[in-house]
């Protein structure tokens, strides 16, 4: 079963962004209040889907787990490619848990 979590974690903080700048002027304190309601609840979900990635992992496979790769661009050859290791999943955790 692929989540494609990284892909989820990369990309949940520019639309919970995308969707703060779509609330409207800063100046009125209801929207105020709900850009930080956004930018809490979104910080949480990449939160929560770090602790599912570090419970999935598995420390007796050697290399990179949670591969994921997409072309953007194929006929240029553009595409991205992500994983973690061991060092990168205690540094994905750290950032999701000091995030919000």
């Amino acid at each position: 079963m692929n989540l494609h979590l990284l892909s989820l974690m990369t990309w949940l903080p520019l639309a919970g962004a995308v969707m703060m700048y779509f609330t409207g002027d800063s100046a009125n304190p209801t929207t105020a209040r709900n850009s930080r309601w956004i930018a809490l609840w979104t910080s949480l979900l990449v939160l929560v889907l770090a602790v599912v990635m570090i419970a999935g992992f598995d420390p007796s496979v050697h290399g990179f787990q949670y591969i994921e790769s997409a072309e953007w661009i194929p006929a240029y050859g553009i595409g991205y490619r992500m994983g973690v290791d061991g060092i990168s999943l205690f540094f994905v955790g750290l950032s999701a848990l000091l995030t919000p």
